[in-house]
């Protein structure tokens, strides 16, 4: 749990740099994931063996992302401090969100917590990363971290009222994290039922 975790924290906040289309990132597609394992742990080994992995895997994966902001590839760090800063301090509340959520309503149907805690926490981690890491307010936060792309003024999505392109990758960003919120259902319903033959057969 913990090395999934700090390899999904590092793997989004690189992809999160490149777009996939027109208002989306990568990293849309590799970070719902995170809420994936919070809740295998959180329903196989309970609430506290998942804060853990969630604060392991946040330290590794701060770490890794500090790291990150070091090694510079073709346009510049692989990881920017900003987006380091962004994914650090919108991971934890998301995360311990999911957990709270999670135990709330473990007791009812299979399906009700980690579709309910998901999108929760993916609304608190989609709009504190994206305010951090793009917002023309925070620039201050790396002053050499020229972030004018992602404050373009452009129609929401294309369609709706004038605002920064970062908000529209934001919007498009939590609509990926609720349809994988759905599908997530599929391998967390498959793992747990495995965990739970093995418990059982030991």
């Amino acid at each position: 749990g913990i090395i999934a975790m700090a390899a999904i924290v590092v793997a989004s906040n690189i992809l999160v740099q490149f777009l996939f289309g027109q208002w989306l990132t990568w990293g849309a597609f590799t970070y719902p994931l995170a809420f994936l394992v919070t809740d295998v742990m959180n329903r196989v080994y309970g609430a506290s063996v998942a804060r853990k992995v969630v604060f392991s895997g946040f330290i590794v994966g701060v770490i890794c992302s500090l790291i990150g902001t070091q090694i510079m590839g073709e346009f510049g760090p692989l990881v920017t401090l900003r987006i380091a800063l962004g994914s650090g301090l919108a991971f934890l509340p998301a995360q311990m969100l999911d957990i709270a959520g999670f135990s709330a309503l473990r007791r009812g149907r299979w399906w009700t917590a980690p579709l309910a805690s998901t999108l929760v926490g993916s609304a608190v981690d989609t709009a504190l990363f994206f305010s951090i890491a793009f917002s023309a307010g925070l620039a201050w936060l790396e002053p050499s971290n020229d972030v004018a792309w992602a404050n373009e003024a452009l129609p929401l999505l294309g369609l709706g009222p004038i605002a920064p392109l970062w908000v529209s990758l934001a919007v498009a960003d939590w609509m990926v994290k609720l349809s994988l919120a759905l599908l997530s259902l599929i391998p967390f319903r498959l793992i747990v039922v495995r965990f739970e033959r093995r418990s059982r057969a030991a």
